[in-house]
């Protein structure tokens, strides 16, 4: 029996979607059609997706220590594609998002 989705709240956006516990939050925006947090490599190595999380419980993958140093992950910092909610998040994306033209 899976895990029932928890809710993402991104603050600066105001945007909120739902993620699976074994879907990174990245993952999840991007399905839903969300715009909250920038993507680019999608593999933990170029930072272009780097949050703050606010509240709320969870586990992330392999990320670059360059991009995110253990001391920084311990304050909350993290990358939206290694971030897998264990609860409902509240997060702060650290970059804007660029429209597309």
């Amino acid at each position: 029996m899976s895990s029932p989705p928890f809710q993402v709240h991104e603050t600066n956006s105001g945007q909120s979607f739902t993620c699976r516990p074994d879907q990174s939050v990245l993952r999840a925006m991007e399905e839903q059609g969300k715009r909250c947090v920038p993507v680019g490599c999608r593999g933990g190595g170029c930072g272009l997706c780097k949050v703050r999380v606010l509240s709320g419980d969870y586990q992330c993958g392999r990320m670059s220590c360059s991009q995110v140093p253990p001391e920084a992950a311990q304050q909350g910092l993290a990358l939206a594609c290694q971030l897998y909610p264990r609860a409902d998040l509240y997060i702060e994306s650290l970059r804007q998002v660029r429209s597309n033209p």
